[in-house]
């Protein structure tokens, strides 16, 4: 019987909705101290058993298909098999963005979901490195994982941290290679520019800008965050000032460059900057702006990132997330990647288009993600996934490598 036809048995013969809940009752059933409760986890535990048996006896790959069925719906599996039509592999690393991704602050309380926490923890054990890839400080990263999957995990060496969008990496239990300061093999004419935007990015700002913003805590990027609760219209409002003050410092670091240069040399670049100069009344037509040789060559490796209503940004183009996965990667020892990459921003864009440039991966984001980001995930596999609810499509990528397990097994 064909694979394919084998799901529709499957799924079609047997009650796989209560298998599932019995399958997460069991998983993300807390420790209590209570007999009733203990008895009803095994009460739940021998009804999984007996139902994947049952399953087992009936098909002549039955533990698989019911590995499957307990894990994923109907079309996460029919999902996973159709990824293994295309790519006949399995996911051999995570890569995953953090904040409105693995969780979501309008749906999940800003924590990370405990059916999201457990699948990570599934792929852990199953040997497959996790590579953490996030715009945040590695304080506050290291906190929440230690947090949610436990000091035993997160220094496992199987763990992997790009933080600030790349400009360093941590990965516990590699001794010299544990933490990578990457900004430190930039020269002189970025991290000039840096110290200068730095120094004087909040003593100069106008008075909306020193009491609407706080400088996030970052090794080296420059990050301006709201005091504003993000999202909302005055964090909205002051992050739009932010970003043309941002330029605007750029133009007083870069030598010989001029506000008009660095306004236009950007809004050419991004049409969500060139939208913010337009509403903060800045607006510059990019064409009419002959950007100097010398000018363009500095701004060609330094990075504006605007996020609306969370974060302005300057940040190296030669420190973002592809290469600090290339050196998580290199660190884990993974020579051949085939990595599930989630992600919601423009940063983890360029993640997910260089794991398609070297058909190295499989790319997935919520649907809250932007436009741009939706666009390639869509032409791609159609791996979009509710807000707070990233467990689906871990689920699936589950589904997938228990599918390439049983391939190689035959």
């Amino acid at each position: 019987m064909e694979r394919y036809d084998q799901l529709y048995s499957l799924y079609a013969d047997f009650d796989t909705g209560t298998l599932r809940a019995y399958q997460d009752f069991v998983d993300l059933f807390p420790p209590v101290d209570s007999r009733v409760a203990l008895g009803y986890w095994e009460q739940a535990s021998r009804r999984l058993r007996g139902d994947k048996e049952e399953i087992s006896a009936v098909f002549a790959e039955g533990e698989t298909l019911a590995e499957l069925a307990a894990h994923a719906t109907r079309e996460q599996a029919f999902a996973a098999l159709d990824l293994y039509a295309t790519y006949e592999r399995g996911v051999n690393v995570l890569v995953l963005d953090v904040d409105e991704t693995l969780r979501s602050a309008g749906q999940t309380d800003n924590e990370i979901p405990r059916e999201t926490l457990h699948f990570l923890t599934e792929f852990h054990e199953a040997g497959v490195p996790i590579v953490i890839c996030t715009g945040q400080t590695i304080e506050n990263v290291k906190g929440f994982l230690i947090q949610g999957l436990g000091n035993e995990l997160v220094h496992s060496g199987n763990v992997s941290v790009v933080y600030e969008a790349g400009t360093g990496v941590f990965t516990p239990g590699h001794g010299p290679d544990t933490k990578r300061l990457l900004y430190e093999d930039l020269d002189d004419a970025v991290t000039d520019v840096f110290d200068a935007v730095r120094s004087s990015i909040l003593p100069d700002a106008p008075e909306t800008i020193r009491r609407g913003c706080h400088l996030q805590g970052n090794e080296f990027n420059v990050t301006l965050k709201p005091n504003h609760e993000t999202g909302s219209d005055e964090a909205a409002a002051v992050i739009d000032e932010a970003t043309v003050y941002v330029l605007d410092l750029l133009a007083e670091a870069v030598p010989r460059a001029d506000v008009e240069h660095t306004r236009a040399y950007y809004a050419a670049a991004d049409p969500e900057i060139e939208r913010v100069l337009d509403d903060e009344g800045a607006s510059v037509d990019p064409a009419a702006v002959e950007v100097p040789d010398d000018v363009a060559t500095v701004l060609d490796r330094i990075d504006v990132a605007y996020y609306e209503a969370d974060a302005a940004e300057i940040a190296s183009r030669e420190l973002n997330k592809v290469a600090g996965v290339e050196a998580a990667l290199d660190v884990l020892g993974v020579d051949d990647p085939f990595a599930l990459v989630m992600g919601d921003s423009k940063s983890d864009l360029r993640v997910m288009e260089w794991i398609a440039e070297t058909d190295a991966g499989i790319a997935a984001a919520p649907e809250h993600a932007s436009g741009r980001v939706l666009d390639h995930v869509r032409e791609a596999d159609g791996l979009v996934f509710d807000a707070g609810a990233a467990d689906d499509v871990l689920r699936t990528a589950f589904a997938l490598n228990r599918l390439a397990e049983q391939a190689r097994d035959q």
